[in-house]
């Protein structure tokens, strides 16, 4: 169940719930605890990868919004 909504002070950038819950999940894991590992290195060896994917679709889903207001100003 995602955190993002309990009690956390608005963070204005596109994504920031779900980014907060990945940053968490990461911190808490059993690679960074456990392991003393960089939170970036237990996220490429595949920790926390369903809100890895939650928050790329997120920010892919920006980008593609971004897209579809720029693109008719390309063309032109």
């Amino acid at each position: 169940m995602p955190k993002y909504y309990e009690d956390k002070e608005e963070d204005g950038r596109a994504c920031g719930g779900v980014r907060e819950d990945l940053r968490q999940c990461l911190l808490e894991s059993r690679c960074v605890l456990q392991e003393n590992k960089s939170p970036r290195q237990c996220l490429r060896e595949g920790h926390c990868r369903s809100l890895q994917t939650t928050f790329f679709a997120c920010k892919r889903s920006m980008v593609s919004v971004w897209g579809v207001f720029c693109a008719g100003s390309l063309g032109t």
